[in-house]
């Protein structure tokens, strides 16, 4: 909390944290390892209720995070008229990937041949949020053929339509030529006829108002029921998007905002996986957040690039079409409160969504080598940069959020690492004091670097603090206690805490997959990134209603930093 901190401050601070380290702390710790005695992971269900399930605010904006796909920066750069084909090719293998989960054929992930926790990979497919009145369920439908029968359909959305067919026929995953078909089929149906109702879009609402409103749907008609079980119960959707959002390697902003914020009469924003075809020949996904984090889908991204680069984005199979049924249309029976129900959501989910300032950006002067032939680490590297652009901005620290996975345990998720240590504010206060010389920056970069590193590698190996006090304050939460001071502390918010972080920020790896979050705050951040050899590409997204932010700025000062970063680890070989 220093950071954040005046002098009187702190030392506040500092009394408030030892006498809950001594009183009401050690109680809610005890009851915290009795709770542990009882669940292999005391967090889990915790964490998703916490972080997702009770949460109330629309999840399609502020909870779940979208993203480009990178196949225009090698077999498929934007050309309209090739969407549906390459569509079927991207499905196809798609529906490969998840026979390999299904089949249980996919590698563990390992980090230094340790392997890591793979439950979070039966919740990509199948998969679907439903909105409850206090608080919503996840509900997944994936089995293993270990485990028995699991659902085979998809889902098709477009102009406010939605379709379904068995992306299995006769026991073998449908070819492209026969995805292309049933494709096609649909997009004809909704070029001939007027656009559907776009009952879709109410899962972009606030999550009460979209629980009444499904309670609402299911009352009027049955039908309706199964419809929704349909689509919750589906591999994935598909949305078929009609917009062309013109992006190019260097600048994936357009891509990017549109798999954000873009049309939600055709996302079925509950699902675990959207993909979005745009009419231009990229593509897109967004998800929902709660039954997995990113690395799950990255994995998923990564695996449809390779594999769509060796074949060159080419069907090399049979083009024979056996004579599969043809997309069912899933028509709801709507009334008129249901339609007032899908105007405001709409309204809503317009007025928020043109708030989102979102830049996206290939910085390509130099990637991951030229850094780690300076013996530097990559991400820590770019943390910092990003921590000095932020000050030279705003002229003061701002709270940050850093992911960090903690799947080398039981069902582990995530633990907050916070990047704005003292050693990292008293970094960027030498590199913006133009009397301090080379040598001091560079010492204090170092120190830095190391203090990043060490608690990064604390966080992976849970040794974290953020999720500890979160349990700390749900258990009493649970007991009926009251919140303990500590968490009433004007400190612990201004800090981060209780997800006031002002800079959310991720790696979201070192392969060609990126993603957007929108800020955690109205005055704040989110701050993605990937780093490849060459370069590292950077989303970041801001609030246009918020004055102070400015996303282009932050990226432009970022650039500067990382340029003035590597010229001062040079000169320190010399």
């Amino acid at each position: 909390m220093q950071p954040f901190a005046s002098v009187e401050e702190f030392k506040a601070t500092v009394d408030i944290v030892k006498k809950f380290q001594v009183g009401v702390g050690k109680e809610l710790h005890q009851k915290l390892l009795q709770k542990a005695r009882t669940k292999k992971n005391w967090l889990e269900e915790w964490w998703l209720d916490a972080a997702y399930l009770e949460v109330r605010i629309p999840s399609q904006l502020n909870v779940n995070f979208g993203g480009p796909t990178p196949y225009l920066e090698h077999c498929w750069p934007p050309k309209e008229g090739t969407e549906l084909q390459r569509a079927s090719i991207a499905t196809w293998h798609t529906l490969q990937y998840w026979d390999m989960i299904r089949t249980e054929r996919l590698h563990p992930h390992k980090v230094d041949k340790l392997p890591l926790d793979m439950d979070q990979f039966k919740m990509l497919f199948c998969t679907c949020k439903v909105p409850g009145v206090k608080k919503d369920t996840i509900r997944n439908y994936f089995k293993t053929e270990r485990e028995g029968p699991c659902p085979s359909h998809v889902v098709v959305i477009c102009r406010g339509r939605i379709f379904t067919f068995d992306a299995v026929c006769d026991g073998k995953i449908l070819t492209p030529p026969e995805l292309f078909r049933q494709l096609s089929y649909v997009k004809e149906c909704c070029e001939r006829e007027p656009e559907g109702d776009g009952v879709a879009v109410l899962t972009s609402e606030e999550r009460t108002r979209w629980a009444q409103a499904r309670e609402h749907l299911i009352s009027i008609d049955p039908q309706n029921d199964t419809i929704l079980e349909t689509i919750q119960s589906s591999l994935f959707v598909i949305s078929l998007d009609e917009t062309k959002p013109y992006s190019t390697p260097e600048n994936y902003t357009n891509v990017t905002m549109e798999a954000l914020t873009g049309n939600p009469t055709i996302r079925w924003g509950d699902k675990s996986y959207n993909s979005l075809v745009f009419a231009d020949g990229t593509f897109g996904s967004t998800c929902d957040h709660a039954p997995y984090d990113a690395m799950v889908l990255v994995s998923l991204c990564w695996y449809l690039d390779q594999q769509i680069k060796v074949t060159e984005g080419k069907w090399k199979g049979s083009d024979a079409v056996r004579p599969v049924p043809r997309p069912e249309e899933l028509v709801f029976t709507v009334d008129e409160k249901v339609q007032s129900y899908i105007h405001h959501a709409k309204q809503q989910y317009l007025e928020s969504t043109r708030d989102l300032q979102l830049v996206c950006y290939a910085y390509t002067a130099f990637g991951k080598e030229a850094i780690k032939r300076k013996k530097l680490h990559p991400d820590t590297f770019v943390q910092l940069a990003m921590q000095l652009a932020y000050q030279r901005v705003h002229k003061s620290p701002g709270s940050c959020y850093e992911t960090a996975m903690t799947r080398k345990f039981y069902h582990g998720r995530t633990e907050t690492m916070r990047p704005c240590t003292q050693e990292a504010v008293n970094w960027c206060k030498a590199m913006m004091d133009p009397t301090c010389d080379a040598d001091a920056k560079r010492k204090a970069m170092l120190v830095a670097f190391n203090k990043h590193n060490k608690l990064m590698t604390e966080a992976q190996e849970g040794k974290g603090f953020d999720r500890h006090l979160l349990g700390l304050y749900l258990i009493a939460k649970e007991e009926g206690l009251p919140t303990p001071e500590l968490f009433m502390d004007p400190l612990y918010a201004k800090s981060g805490g209780g997800g006031n972080f002002t800079l959310s920020s991720s790696l979201v790896g070192y392969t060609t997959v990126l993603g957007a979050v929108a800020p955690m705050v109205h005055h704040g951040y989110g701050f993605f990134y990937r780093i490849r050899d060459d370069r590292i590409v950077v989303s970041i997204t801001a609030w246009k209603s918020c004055r102070e932010t400015d996303a282009a700025t932050l990226y432009n000062n970022f650039s500067n930093s990382l340029h003035e970063m590597l010229h001062l680890a040079t000169t320190s070989q010399l």
